[in-house]
C-alpha cells in the first residue's frame, strides 16, 4: 500500500477530508452532509464525492444511490450525480462482491482519478469524500478504501456509532489509521442507540483517548438531516 500524499501534476487540489466510520450504518453520509453544510457556511466552496456506493435504485435510464444523491443536493459546487458518485452497484452489500457479481473490475487508480475530477474543479475549495462501510472495506483482492485515504492525503473524520462496543471499534479504527500514515483530522459521535447505557462515560473515554479533536456530538434524531445534524458539528478543526 502506497502512503504517500496524493498530489495532481499542474493545478493545486481543494483541500477537504475523508469521512469514514467505525462500522456501515453509524452515520457517514449524516456526518459528510453536514460537514458540507458547515464548510460552506464558513464561507468555502465545497465539493462532494461519494467513490462507491452499494445499494442503489433506478432512477429514469440510470441507477442511483440514495447517499449519492444526497451528497449531490448538499455540494455547493453544481456536480451531475456520475461525478459525486462514479462506481454504483446494485447490491447493498460489501463492495467488492457486489462488483463482483456484475462483473465489474473495482479498482483504486479509477477512484483516484475520480477524486482529481472533483479536487482539480475551479469552483471547489473544499472537497467531502465519504467512504463505504468501515475504514479497511475492500475494494478487490489487495486494495482497501484506505488505500484511496492514504492516496488522497486527505485527513479523516471517523464517525463513532455510539452503541456497545464502539470504544473498542473506534480504537481499532484508529490504529488502522495511524498505521496507514493517514492524519486523523477529528471525530465525531453520532448517537445511533437512543436507549445506550452510559453514553457520557463512553464520550468522556473517547475524548481522553482519541488523538484527534471532536467535531461534535449528533444526538440521536427522530428525522435525521444534514442541516439537523449541522446544529451539532463545528469544522473550525479542520479548517485551520
Amino acid at each position: 500500500m502506497w502512503t504517500g500524499w496524493w498530489k495532481p501534476w499542474g493545478k493545486a487540489v481543494a483541500d477537504g477530508c475523508f469521512v469514514t466510520g467505525t462500522d456501515t450504518g453509524v452515520g457517514k453520509t449524516l456526518v459528510a452532509g453536514a460537514l458540507l453544510l458547515r464548510v460552506a457556511r464558513a464561507g468555502l466552496r465545497t465539493g462532494a464525492l461519494k467513490p462507491v456506493a452499494a445499494g442503489a435504485f433506478r432512477q429514469g435510464d440510470q441507477w442511483v444511490n440514495e447517499d449519492g444523491l444526497e451528497l449531490v443536493r448538499l455540494s455547493s459546487a453544481d456536480q451531475s450525480y456520475e461525478e459525486v458518485n462514479p462506481v454504483v452497484l446494485e447490491a447493498a452489500i460489501a463492495p467488492h462482491i457486489a462488483a463482483a457479481q456484475q462483473d465489474r473490475p473495482l479498482l483504486l487508480d479509477e477512484l483516484v482519478g475520480a477524486a482529481r475530477r472533483v479536487t482539480e474543479r475551479d469552483d471547489v475549495d473544499f472537497v467531502v469524500v465519504e467512504g463505504a462501510g468501515g475504514w479497511l472495506v475492500p475494494l478487490n483482492h489487495h486494495e482497501t478504501l484506505a488505500d484511496l485515504a492514504a492516496t488522497l492525503g486527505l485527513p479523516v473524520v471517523l464517525v463513532v456509532g455510539m452503541k456497545l462496543g464502539c470504544l473498542s471499534h473506534a480504537m481499532l479504527t484508529v490504529h488502522a489509521i495511524n498505521t496507514a500514515g493517514v492524519r486523523l483530522g477529528g471525530w465525531v459521535a453520532s448517537c445511533i442507540d437512543p436507549d445506550m447505557d452510559v453514553l457520557q462515560e463512553n464520550l468522556a473515554t473517547l475524548r481522553e483517548c482519541m488523538p484527534g479533536p471532536c467535531l461534535g456530538v449528533v444526538e440521536h434524531l427522530a428525522e435525521p438531516t444534514a442541516e439537523a445534524a449541522a446544529s451539532f458539528i463545528d469544522v473550525g478543526a479542520l479548517l485551520k
